[in-house]
Order: C-alpha cells, then sequence, then structure tokens
C-alpha cells in the first residue's frame, strides 16, 4: 500500500493524451501485475455534491481515490 501511495505522490506522466484540461487530477500506472488508477474529485465541504469552485479550499474538499483497475 505505501508503494502504491508513494506512486501516486510522484506521479508526473502527465500528456494532453492523457490530460487534456491539464487538471493533473487523474493517472494510471502499473504496479507488480497490476494497473492502478487514482483520481482526485472535489467536493462541497459537506460532500454532498460538487464543489462550487474547486481552486478554492475554502469552499472545497479533496477526495483522491485509489484502485485497480480491474476494480473499476
Amino acid at each position: 500500500m505505501r508503494a502504491i501511495l508513494r506512486a501516486v505522490q510522484q506521479y508526473d506522466d502527465f500528456s494532453p493524451d492523457n490530460d487534456p484540461y491539464e487538471e493533473h487530477d487523474f493517472g494510471a500506472f502499473h504496479y507488480a501485475d497490476h494497473q492502478v488508477f487514482w483520481k482526485f474529485d472535489y467536493y462541497d465541504l459537506d460532500l454532498t455534491m460538487h464543489s462550487p469552485g474547486a481552486s478554492d479550499p475554502t469552499v472545497t474538499a479533496r477526495v483522491l481515490t485509489v484502485m485497480l483497475a480491474e476494480e473499476y
């Protein structure tokens, strides 16, 4: 688990093909025999709906999801 989280922290394989809006909020990589996906979502502070201003930390809670691609 630590190695996967470290890979998410160090992820920098962004390109126009996989990050066309340059948001750096999704990534995919291989770890051992598994493909791993990670994604940031931006919620309001109550975690009930999307944030009204994703770049504003006073109204946004960022949630990181890390999962095996086979779980998608």
